[in-house]
């Protein structure tokens, strides 16, 4: 009998909890999903939102990627907290460094991924994380990158340039109501990358709240295009429930309203 897929279902896979070590020394905690039975086609490298503003591993689109797609879309998905960053899973070291020292997380988690002979690497990026994929996650074993809600506050045009000159596939998602950047302006700043692709999502805001079946659609039909979507709302056999309260009290929705720092001058 088939059961819908809630916001707490875990569907199966094979998870265990990694650990990330930076060139400057630090030790970063994280998870790494992978289908059950089978080879994942592609991997998922996630950076989430900003920590100072509730941003971690276990933001919920982030979380749902890695307990569905697995099983869904045959997909790898490492997360993991950059630097200073608490979640359930604990904290990893550092302090948050405005976009700076997280450039050695992101090599750090590409590394791992790289080193675990994970197949066909993409970024998926999520507001500050996004940013630190631009900056940072240009490497020769990163296919592409999918960025959610891209403020484009810490990359530059350099970033961009960067990204363009490799003709790796980007493609942004950008909520119709984003608080920071909409699609319009967003075409118009990605125009510098010729094979960026810009997607409006009608209705949806920075957060992703009500959103997060479209937005994992979308990353699975870049990622793994052999799968149909939309990917079910079901699921026939074993599933889990997680605790989604573990974060009642700080979920990102929470500091939607708090302003966003850009880099610090100078």
């Amino acid at each position: 009998m088939s059961t819908p897929i809630r916001a707490s279902s875990i569907l199966p896979g094979h998870r265990e909890d990694i650990e990330l070590h930076t060139a400057d020394g630090l030790t970063l905690v994280g998870e790494l999903a992978r289908p059950l039975d089978r080879e994942p086609v592609a991997t998922l490298v996630c950076l989430h939102p900003l920590p100072t503003h509730g941003g971690m591993m276990d933001s919920h689109v982030l979380r749902k990627a890695a307990w569905r797609l697995p099983a869904l879309a045959d997909l790898a998905v490492l997360r993991f907290n950059t630097r200073g960053t608490t979640s359930v899973r604990g904290t990893s070291g550092g302090e948050f460094d405005n976009a700076v020292g997280e450039r050695y997380d992101v090599a750090a988690a590409v590394e791992y991924a790289e080193f675990a002979e994970l197949p066909n690497i993409w970024l998926l990026g999520w507001s500050f994380g996004t940013d630190l994929a631009l900056k940072y996650g240009c490497d020769p074993t990163v296919g592409g990158a999918i960025l959610l809600s891209p403020p484009l506050r810490f990359s530059t045009p350099d970033d961009l340039a960067v990204w363009a000159d490799s003709g790796k596939p980007l493609v942004a998602l950008v909520p119709e109501f984003d608080d920071y950047l909409r699609p319009d302006e967003a075409r118009q700043r990605f125009a510098a990358v010729p094979q960026a692709e810009v997607v409006g999502v009608p209705g949806a805001k920075h957060l992703w709240v009500g959103d997060a079946e479209t937005v994992l659609d979308e990353v699975v039909r870049r990622v793994n295009p052999a799968v149909p979507v939309p990917l079910p709302t079901t699921w026939d056999g074993p599933m889990e429930t997680g605790d989604v309260s573990a974060y009642a009290d700080r979920t990102v929705a929470s500091f939607a309203d708090r302003p966003v720092p850009g880099p610090p001058a100078g």
